[in-house]
């Protein structure tokens, strides 16, 4: 018999409606004034769904991070990547781009070149992650993993399908390196379907919907698309309902991870410990001790 508890859902946050960047739509469930910082993640951002005309599709132009992690997976449309490191890269629908900043980096995403002429769907998440205090000033590195190397996991009775981007979910175990212990999960949930997903006592988990609704936790609270459900600590597994009567399939992102229990201080693309710190990433972006990404030939 299966003794593993469930968690209870103990709040549904609505997102929030947005623009960053050059100008582009985002839902954004935290920070927020209900919720600030679910340690260790720090942002969630669901860019769109939006349809562009040609020459509509926007982006974040040149901008830095210092001190945290951004996890980019991309469900529609095709985006363009380049940072002063040398880096430059297309995400394509099923796409993850895993940048840890570390000690500073500049970064450019925008709508990859043919994209923006034709325009189209455009849809994707992107999720911050803080770095602990030891790894805050290491070497900034990429993980790109395209949609074929992402591990994929359906169950026997073709209900219910997961893509593992970090952590394990049916049998598969995610290709990412994470400098925290970290699930991201992309679930889709048949109409009626359920799912009990482990989740670590010491993690700190919540669930975004993003298509369909159901209903979460052993409370079963209800959940729609762009909403997010936050769980207690009270259990080592999570559950998720599909509403049965749903028109179509319930599509989650179930996130969570170790919270660090440190200190937090941002500024904008900075995250760090201390004010002090904020200041000298400021002072070391303002004198180019960051790089540069290097002009387009």
């Amino acid at each position: 018999m299966n003794t593993t508890k469930s968690r209870t859902a103990l709040d549904v946050l609505s997102a929030a409606t947005t623009f960053e960047g050059a100008g582009f739509l985002v839902h954004r469930p935290f920070p927020a004034r209900g919720l600030t910082d679910p340690d260790p993640f720090l942002l969630l951002d669901e860019m769109g769904p939006v349809e562009l005309g040609p020459n509509e599709a926007k982006g974040a132009p040149d901008h830095p991070h210092r001190g945290f992690e951004t996890v980019t997976y991309l469900v529609a449309g095709r985006m363009q990547h380049k940072d002063s490191q040398g880096h430059a890269g297309i995400l394509r629908p099923g796409d993850v781009q895993w940048m840890t900043a570390g000690g500073g980096v500049v970064h450019s995403e925008m709508p990859e070149n043919e994209f923006f002429r034709t325009g189209g769907r455009m849809h994707g998440f992107q999720l911050w992650v803080n770095l602990p205090r030891r790894d805050k000033m290491m070497r900034p590195r990429y993980q790109e993993i395209p949609r074929e190397r992402i591990p994929t996991a359906v169950r026997s009775d073709g209900k219910i399908r997961v893509r593992v981007i970090a952590g394990e979910a049916l049998g598969a175990k995610a290709v990412i390196d994470t400098r925290t212990p970290i699930m991201l999960l992309h679930y889709t949930l048949a109409p009626g379907a359920l799912v009990v997903q482990p989740a670590p006592p010491n993690y700190t988990v919540f669930a975004y919907v993003f298509g369909g609704s159901g209903n979460f936790g052993s409370n079963e609270r209800g959940g729609t698309a762009h909403q997010m459900v936050l769980f207690a600590n009270d259990g080592e597994a999570i559950s998720i309902n599909s509403s049965p009567d749903g028109s179509s399939d319930l599509e989650v992102l179930v996130i969570g991870g170790t919270p660090l229990h440190e200190p937090v201080a941002r500024y904008g693309p900075f995250v760090m410990n201390t004010k002090q710190e904020i200041s000298q990433a400021i002072e070391d972006y303002q004198n180019g001790k960051m790089g540069q990404i290097a002009a387009s030939t």
